[in-house]
């Protein structure tokens, strides 16, 4: 299950993490980040390998401005504290784990 990502837990759960972190940033009234919502579930439950954070825009709006978020859902491969991908909008699966590895 992927985490919720908040200002408090942001440091200890994506920058010090050892693991590549799979960032997505969602909104609950936004219907795309509804329709990639289950696609980003199974990542998270199928790789135990991979810190897959979600992000709500709304409740965390200083993370969304940090990560420059324009547009949801956006998705931040983030390893070693850097963000080494991103994309915005919704994507299969295939594409989505293309990005993290």
């Amino acid at each position: 299950m992927a985490a919720i990502i908040n200002k408090e837990n942001f440091e200890n759960l994506v920058l010090k993490s050892n693991k590549t972190v799979l960032l997505d940033f969602y909104a609950d009234w936004c219907g795309p980040c509804r329709t990639l919502m289950p696609v980003i579930e199974q990542i998270s439950d199928e790789n135990p390998d991979i810190t897959v954070g979600k992000i709500n825009i709304d409740s965390e709006p200083e993370l969304a401005q940090k990560f420059g978020v324009m547009t949801i859902p956006s998705l931040f491969v983030i390893k070693n504290g850097a963000v080494v991908s991103s994309s915005v909008g919704v994507k299969p699966k295939r594409a989505i784990l293309e990005m993290v590895k």
